[in-house]
């Protein structure tokens, strides 16, 4: 008979997780390495659910086991357990990537970090499409800035938070243009 994976975790496994953390807070580096044994593995896979791109999961993994390291003093096992804890980190830390953060938006000159792509730029991928296409002639229809963040954000893979950054804007000011250029977009195609 297998164990379904719904199943909660033996007493002495998130003992060992509570232990591990207390080790982490007396700057044991092998509390760290027991809890990256036991939970990297499933962290990386909620991470990449809540943010859906393998290289922004490995890094909200990367920065939350960097919290635990710095702030494993601050987990108390009376509040609830180290599971939970760890994850709520993990979430937080992917929420915070999801929302665009410092990391993008604080950023002044992309090109100094090897942030623009090597690829074609928006302007050329447009240029590149027949002229008798009819998405080449309702994206030309949109503002340049919102034609840009389109082809940024569909060609190119780039995030909302992504494209805030790197156009100096607020987030919901992204989201908005982006979705006002979708329904232009919308409303132009055959």
């Amino acid at each position: 008979m297998t164990i379904p994976s719904y199943v909660p975790r033996s007493v002495p496994e998130r003992g060992l997780l509570e232990e591990a953390l207390r080790r982490c807070a007396a700057r044991d580096p092998t509390g760290l390495r027991t809890i990256y044994d036991a939970e990297a593995p499933r962290m990386l896979g909620v991470a990449t659910r809540l943010l859906r791109r393998r290289p922004l999961a490995e890094e909200a993994v990367h920065d939350a086991f960097l919290q635990v390291w710095q702030h494993a003093s601050s987990f108390d096992a009376t509040r609830g357990n180290a599971r939970t804890w760890l994850y709520a980190v993990l979430r937080n830390r992917a929420l915070n990537i999801l929302r665009g953060e410092s990391r993008t938006e604080l950023t002044e000159d992309f090109e100094s970090m090897g942030l623009v792509s090597e690829g074609e730029s928006p302007e050329a991928i447009v240029l590149r499409l027949s002229d008798t296409n009819a998405l080449k002639r309702c994206l030309e229809e949109l503002e340049p800035v919102q034609r840009q963040a389109i082809v940024l954000a569909y060609a190119h893979g780039l995030s909302h938070g992504e494209l805030a950054g790197r156009f100096r804007v607020p987030l919901g000011t992204m989201k908005s243009w982006l979705r006002r250029a979708l329904a232009a977009l919308r409303e132009c195609m055959p």
